[in-house]
Order: structure tokens, then C-alpha cells, then sequence
């Protein structure tokens, strides 16, 4: 059999985001919406998924399934990536934080929107591996490894926060590192099952609103 070609692979890339729109017209009484935003679907479809897993997972990387990527963390099914991204509402030139950088990919989309983006990773492997795959596209995150609860407090507040762990509640020092009328998309709860959450902050009012059930693997804390 011939070895899968760039043209190949932005086939499959087409399909995912034809599948993620599926997704997301099923569910949208739950989202408010029928469809992603266009520039992130057009951002999905420029960041090759593929080089953000394992070599080895590589012809899987646009099937709709979350991925291992090593350290029993995995990235996630591609529509519940796209829904948190979408959820964040980013806006280019916006100053966003994520807590988990995993391999990268999320944040070289949300680099690809034209953010301005911070990342934190607990795995020191996953931090480094993260920036020769996004230096190799030429795309920029400043990238430190640590505890993500902790946020990133040198750099706040930030506009947008994206945490793609699970939290039993969402972390205060995060909350606090939130600019005014600033958005954090996070999983709250504390069993097997969360709820897909977006958490706002408006005139030091904090208010949360459930998406989606949702299922990830908890926050780290050091």
C-alpha cells in the first residue's frame, strides 16, 4: 500500500470538520447554534491535527475519537475540541491562557485565530514536544511547565482561559487571573461525568453556564 500524502491527509482533515459541523447541528439545542464559526472552521482545516499525535496514530488523527498521546492524557475527540474553542468565542489579537497544553494542537489553533497565547503543562515531555511542533509551523504559544491550577499570574489577566481538565469547581486563582468581561471554558465536576462549562466574569460577578456532559481526566496539581 502507498504511504499516505499531505493531500491525503487534508482530505480526512475536510471530513473532521464536516463531522465536528454534524455535531454540532445534532446538539444544538444544548450549544445555541447549528454550526462552528467559520474562522475556526477554517482554522481546523489549515492546522494539520496529525502532527500534534503520536507518529504512530497519525493516519487515525482525524477520526472523531479522542487520542493517547502518552502519560494516560489524551487529545480530545475533535467536536468536543472544536465546541470549547467555539465556546471561547476568540477574538485575533485576545490574550488567552490554557491550562494543559497537552502535544499543542489546541493551542496552534488558537494561535492560527490570531491569539495571543499562553500555555501551561504539568508534563515537562509534553511541554517541549508541544514547541518543536508548533515552532516547525511556525506558529507561536509561550509554553511553561507547571501547575496549571495555578494559572499564570505574570502574564494575566487574560481575556480567555481554556482548561481541558476537569475541576471539581473552577480554580480561584484562575477565576482571579480573568480579565473583566472575560470567558473560561472549562469541564466542572467531580465525578466520571462533568459538565462542559463556560465561566464568565462581568463587574466582578462570576456566573457559570452548563453546556454539555462531558468526560475528562482531572486536573493535576503539583
Amino acid at each position: 500500500m502507498k504511504p499516505m500524502t499531505e493531500k491525503h491527509l487534508a482530505v480526512f482533515r475536510r471530513h473532521m470538520v464536516e463531522v465536528v459541523d454534524i455535531h454540532f447541528d445534532l446538539a444544538e439545542d444544548e450549544i445555541g447554534k447549528s454550526r462552528p464559526d467559520e474562522g475556526l472552521r477554517t482554522a481546523l482545516l489549515n492546522v494539520p491535527r496529525h502532527l500534534f499525535v503520536p507518529a504512530q496514530l497519525a493516519a487515525v488523527a482525524y477520526q472523531d475519537t479522542p487520542l493517547p498521546i502518552g502519560f494516560d492524557k489524551t487529545l480530545s475527540q475533535p467536536f468536543i475540541g472544536a465546541l470549547m474553542l467555539d465556546l471561547l468565542d476568540l477574538a485575533p489579537g485576545q490574550r488567552v491562557l490554557e491550562i494543559g497544553t497537552g502535544l499543542g494542537y489546541q493551542a496552534a489553533v488558537m494561535a492560527e485565530l490570531g491569539a495571543e497565547v499562553w500555555t501551561v503543562e504539568i508534563v515537562e515531555e509534553f511541554a517541549e514536544a508541544a514547541r518543536v511542533r508548533l515552532d516547525a509551523l511556525g506558529l507561536h504559544a509561550a509554553i511553561r511547565v507547571g501547575d496549571g491550577s495555578r494559572g499564570w499570574s505574570d502574564h494575566a489577566p487574560f481575556d480567555r482561559i481554556l482548561v481541558t481538565a476537569a475541576a471539581a469547581e473552577p480554580p480561584q486563582a484562575l477565576v482571579d487571573q480573568l480579565a473583566d468581561g472575560g470567558r473560561m471554558v472549562i469541564p466542572i465536576g467531580a465525578g466520571d461525568v462533568q459538565q462542559l462549562a463556560t465561566v464568565t466574569r462581568q463587574g466582578g460577578e462570576v456566573s457559570v453556564r452548563e453546556v454539555m456532559p462531558v468526560r475528562f481526566t482531572r486536573l493535576e496539581t503539583a
